[in-house]
């Protein structure tokens, strides 16, 4: 296998970026791998829109991870004061499962440390995805029970399947 580059993205990525998003949450293409979400949300993950607004934002930088030149996942990267926000994390399906999204965790958690100097990351997850939160907490994030609503009704984020889904904030200590 050949080395991962990890580069900031540019609006030139933003199709490759929410087509890369979709297939690893929503649709039949999801599942595939194991981080899907069709069960739960059918509609958009994202939209050009919310990934333009990640690659402009002042204290943000989407994350671009390629081998050989082609995208095979992305993470976002905010920084947030004493803390960096860890989201829009994909892995396209057909790497699932090859350690690949550890690296990329790994890599966004030196680089919040080592660029921002945060002592933590944060991040939610759908309370609902416990595989997910799983292999958040094996790479020592931490459940806090801190919720948050999703926000029905509005379709960008998804067309939700049942009516109790929230947000659970995940927390890990870095350094």
């Amino acid at each position: 296998m050949t080395a991962l580059t990890f580069r900031s993205a540019t609006h030139d990525d933003v199709p490759a970026l929410v087509g890369l998003i979709e297939s690893a949450y929503r649709g039949d293409a999801s599942r595939a791998g194991w981080t899907t979400e069709a069960d739960l949300l059918e509609g958009q993950r994202t939209d050009p829109e919310g990934v333009r607004a990640v690659i402009d934002g002042d204290a943000s930088r989407l994350v671009v991870v390629e081998r050989d030149d082609d995208l095979v996942a992305c993470c976002q990267l905010e920084h947030r004061g004493d803390h960096a926000y860890f989201g829009m994390f994909a892995v396209s399906p057909r790497e699932q499962g090859s350690g690949l999204g550890k690296q990329v965790i790994a890599e966004a958690e030196r680089f919040a440390q080592a660029e921002w100097d945060v002592a933590e990351m944060r991040m939610t997850v759908i309370r609902q995805r416990e595989d997910l939160i799983g292999w958040y907490e094996r790479r020592g994030y931490r459940r806090t029970g801190q919720m948050s609503p999703f926000p029905y009704g509005d379709e960008r984020f998804g067309i939700p399947q049942r009516d109790d889904l929230e947000f659970e904030l995940l927390v890990k200590p870095l350094g």
